[in-house]
């Protein structure tokens, strides 16, 4: 298991998913990733397409693993908002009425036997 900061936020294939609506497949494939620089995964021992397991102290959740276009960023990885992202985020707003989707501690392990979990199971 290694230790990572979470990122959550919009991205392109996500947005342009959920405007053919969010019980496609399309658009749950585009938000159940979590994007790695590729030397994270690879210290990971995990290759793109790899599911792993993800877990903050608000939860744990099952998505596959995808090699960032934009690294050098190690240490940090990303996953596009959605229910999944949820997960991990927790609800506490510190009285701004927004929860924190940046900077969030995480922890991540290959989950190769383990299935991304599918929408109504959330």
């Amino acid at each position: 298991m290694k230790r990572f900061i979470l990122v959550t936020g919009r991205s392109t294939a996500q947005g342009k998913m959920k405007e053919k609506g969010k019980q496609t497949k399309e658009y749950i494939e585009s938000v159940t990733i979590c994007e790695f620089d590729p030397q994270d995964l690879e210290n990971l021992g995990v290759k793109p397409g790899e599911n792993i397991k993800i877990s903050t102290a608000h939860g744990s959740v099952i998505l596959k693993a995808s090699e960032s276009k934009q690294a050098p960023h190690e240490g940090i990885i990303f996953i596009p908002y959605g229910a999944w992202a949820n997960l991990l985020t927790g609800s506490e707003t510190d009285g701004s009425g927004m929860p924190s989707y940046k900077g969030i501690p995480s922890e991540v392990k290959p989950a190769l036997d383990q299935e991304i979990s599918e929408l109504p199971n959330l």
